[in-house]
């Protein structure tokens, strides 16, 4: 079978200045697209538009172009397809939940967040929720009555099912659904559609083969892999990557302005001493030096990249 050109994307949330962890992703993803000769484009993941601000996005794209990481396709440069901001492609998203309420998948759920954590569910590692299932088989005219004092949200009925892939970078990965997630959100209660469903959906319409994105979403997978089966598309490849993390083991987060690109455009005159850097800490380059995303093309390879996190200590950037 004829391999198709590779088109990958990049899809940042503008909920804030990208920090040193965003910084790297976007890199990576880059140099992934562009070492196989690929088409990178560049889409705003703003669902959340209380969070998520045109004035930040503006800033992001900005970001960007400093950074030395440009794209093919995207909200400043157009494209087939376009819109490129998630919150312009709600029709979308409906015409996608429509096919799966059609296949009769969906259903209300009246419950809220904190009685979905006090229900006796199973309680994951990380802390995350298996739903229980409580409004799964609510009798139309419970659903009525709920319906009257509760917007509810809408889920997707998940099969008693394992679904397994190949990760690019962390190799073999699965998850039963039933056991390990249960049924889940593809539209909130206030209306604006989950993260998974609008991923999906975009991926499918956009022809995005490659995915390249921290490895905090390597458990999203089998339910994205759920969705494009009943949506009838073939999944992209996922390649992982590992997270940049504070000394204390947390993630890098925008809301506590973890190195920010701000400070860092501040410091440095140029993005060379940032990019290298961050190419030296992943595995890439074999010492700390400067270096353009152009200079650092010929020189990935997956098999150098690293896939224990990093932590990055204060006062290293």
């Amino acid at each position: 079978m004829e391999q198709q050109p590779v088109r990958g994307r990049f899809a940042p949330s503008p909920s804030g200045r990208m920090h040193l962890g965003n910084i790297y992703c976007a890199l990576v993803c880059w140099l992934a697209v562009g070492s196989a000769g690929g088409q990178l484009l560049l889409r705003i993941e703003d669902l959340d538009t209380l969070r998520c601000t045109r004035e930040n996005a503006r800033v992001l794209l900005d970001d960007l172009r400093w950074l030395g990481l440009d794209w093919d396709e995207g909200p400043d440069v157009g494209g087939p397809n376009a819109p490129y901001f998630q919150s312009d492609r709600f029709d979308r998203y409906a015409a996608a939940l429509h096919t799966l309420e059609q296949a009769g998948l969906v259903y209300p759920c009246f419950c809220s967040r904190a009685e979905i954590h006090a229900a006796s569910a199973p309680h994951l590692s990380d802390g995350s929720v298996v739903y229980a299932g409580t409004c799964r088989g609510l009798t139309p005219a419970r659903r009525a009555a709920l319906a009257r004092t509760r917007r509810p949200a809408l889920r997707l009925r998940v099969p008693d099912e394992t679904f397994g892939f190949e990760d690019g970078h962390y190799g073999p990965q699965s998850e039963n659904l039933a056991q390990n997630c249960g049924d889940f959100i593809l539209r909130r209660s206030d209306g604006v559609y989950a993260y998974q469903l609008a991923v999906v959906a975009d991926d499918i319409l956009m022809g995005v083969n490659q995915v390249v994105r921290g490895r905090d979403l390597l458990g999203s997978v089998p339910r994205q892999l759920y969705l494009y089966r009943l949506l009838g598309a073939q999944p992209p490849r996922y390649w992982h990557i590992p997270m940049l993390t504070a000394p204390d083991g947390r993630r890098l987060s925008k809301r506590e302005a973890d190195l920010d690109l701000g400070e860092l455009r501040a410091r440095y005159p140029g993005p060379e001493p940032i990019l290298g850097r961050l190419a030296w800490r992943c595995g890439l380059l074999d010492r700390d030096e400067p270096a353009s995303a152009r200079d650092l093309l010929p020189l990935f390879d997956w098999k150098r990249l690293k896939t224990g996190d990093i932590a990055v200590a204060p006062g290293e950037f």
